[in-house]
C-alpha cells in the first residue's frame, strides 16, 4: 500500500524513473501525460479542452487536470497504491490532491524529487527529439516548459519539503544509477520513524 509522487523538470528522466520505481514497489504509475493523451485520443470533453494547451507547450489548467486525475484515482487498479508522475504541478493542485486522498482516508507516503542542471536537461531533450522525431520537442517549447516548471512547481517542492516528505535524488547521471539511488533513498525514508506516527 505505497503511495508515491515523483517530481522533476522536463528532461529529468522522470517517466523512466517512475516506471522503474513503480515496478520495484509493486504499484501502477499514474502519469498525467498518459491521462492527457488518453483523453485527447478518445476525444473526451476534457481531452478536447486540454489539446489546445498541450499543442502550445502550456500546462493544462488546474481545473481540467484535477478533473482528469480525480477520475483516474477512482479506478480499481489504484486502490492498493500508486506512483503519481506529473501531478500536482502547482500549489492549488497540491490542495486538490490532499482533498482527493483525505476524502478516502488516504495520504502520500513520500515525494521523490529528481534534480538536474538546466544544461543537462536541454541536452537530453535535444537527443530525445532527434531519436524519437518528436515535433513538440523544440528548444523554444522546451525552455518555456522548463521556465513554467521552475516558476510553478517550485512551490509544490516547497510544500512537501515543509511536510518532511521530500526525498531528493540527483537525476543527472546514468539512468540505471539514478534508479538505484532513488530506490535506496525511498526505502530508507519509508523505513525511518515519522514524526507523529
Amino acid at each position: 500500500m505505497t503511495r508515491l509522487l515523483i517530481i522533476g523538470p522536463p528532461g529529468s528522466g522522470k517517466g523512466t524513473q517512475a516506471e522503474h520505481l513503480a515496478r520495484h514497489f509493486g504499484v501502477p504509475t499514474v502519469s498525467t501525460g498518459e491521462i492527457f493523451r488518453t483523453n485527447v485520443n478518445q476525444e473526451t470533453e476534457l481531452g478536447n479542452q486540454a489539446a489546445g494547451y498541450l499543442d502550445g507547450g502550456d500546462f493544462v489548467p488546474d481545473h481540467l487536470t484535477n478533473a482528469m486525475v480525480k477520475d483516474r484515482l477512482l479506478d480499481s487498479d489504484l486502490q492498493e497504491g500508486f506512483l503519481l508522475d506529473g501531478y500536482p504541478r502547482t500549489a492549488p493542485q497540491v490542495t486538490e490532491l490532499d482533498n482527493m486522498l483525505v476524502s478516502r482516508g488516504l495520504a502520500l507516503d513520500a515525494v521523490i524529487e529528481l534534480t538536474a542542471p538546466d544544461a543537462v536537461l536541454e541536452g537530453r531533450m535535444l537527443r530525445r527529439a532527434a531519436e524519437q522525431g518528436r515535433t513538440d520537442d523544440t528548444v523554444d517549447v522546451f525552455r518555456r516548459r522548463l521556465d513554467l516548471y521552475h516558476r510553478e512547481t517550485h512551490e509544490v517542492v516547497s510544500v512537501y519539503a515543509g511536510r518532511g516528505m521530500l526525498v531528493s535524488v540527483d537525476g543527472s547521471g546514468d539512468p540505471g544509477d539514478i534508479t538505484e539511488l532513488a530506490i535506496a533513498a525511498v526505502e530508507k525514508f519509508l523505513a525511518s520513524p515519522r514524526p507523529g506516527a
